[in-house]
């Protein structure tokens, strides 16, 4: 079995007249927490669009569980066990938490027939899921939705969860609730690839790194090592962790 269930090879996105991807190459070790830094308009989100399928590759190759997935559909990349928690969460305002998350157990024709078990534990990894369980998701906090987003994307058992920016805007507390849920998503088995601005996050969560700019990556290797490379950090991104 590969060590890398996901891998990007050279991969190049245009988005209309605009060339944003230039050659990315990417490898995302399966059962880690790979993740991908970088300044602003680096390229990371439409990185994780290109990988579902949002946008299509314009060359290059993006390989998962062995499997060439650069032309396929969204809906065909998401049936193979992946998930994606887009930055603006994607919620359904005027459904129930509850209605949320069912539209995502695409096993469950209605609540009773959620995995129950399962359902326990998303809500002891994110208590106010359960709080609101009938409360529109409109009226959750940031905090909150996020809390929404991330529970919908794990109702389901998934090998590969890809999250764009889920502290953005969160309390320090709910940061930290998030990096345990997380770090348990990690110890099941999930591979996980995140986007992130908070370096504190990524430097208690990370495996490994790939730090972007210009559409390419310029950096790929140990979360570790970069957390405690202080000049690296400085040359890369413009700051220290």
């Amino acid at each position: 079995m590969n060590e890398n269930l996901l891998t990007l090879q050279g991969v190049h996105t245009h988005i209309g007249a605009y060339h944003i991807l230039h050659g990315v190459d990417l490898s995302v070790p399966r059962g880690k927490l790979t993740m991908l830094l970088g300044r602003n308009g680096a390229g990371k989100t439409t990185t994780l669009r290109t990988i579902m399928g949002l946008w299509h590759a314009s060359q290059g190759t993006i390989t998962f569980n062995g499997q060439d997935i650069t032309k396929h559909a969204t809906p065909q990349i998401a049936s193979m066990n992946v998930a994606y928690v887009p930055e603006n969460m994607g919620i359904f305002a005027d459904l129930t938490v509850k209605e949320n998350m069912l539209l995502a157990a695409r096993q469950a024709k209605h609540a009773g027939q959620m995995d129950e078990k399962r359902l326990k534990w998303i809500f002891s990894l994110f208590p106010a899921v359960e709080k609101f369980w009938n409360h529109p998701a409109g009226k959750l906090s940031g905090g909150q939705k996020q809390m929404l987003a991330v529970s919908r994307a794990i109702v389901e058992p998934r090998e590969l969860l890809i999250i764009d920016e889920p502290s953005k805007g969160l309390a320090p507390a709910i940061i930290n609730n998030m990096i345990d849920a997380f770090a348990q998503l990690k110890a099941s088995g999930v591979t996980i690839l995140l986007v992130e601005q908070n370096i504190n996050f990524a430097k208690r969560l990370g495996d490994t790194v790939a730090v972007m700019d210009n559409g390419v990556v310029v950096h790929a290797g140990s979360m570790k090592e970069l957390a405690e490379d202080e000049a690296l950090q400085h040359s890369l991104l413009g700051l220290a962790i």
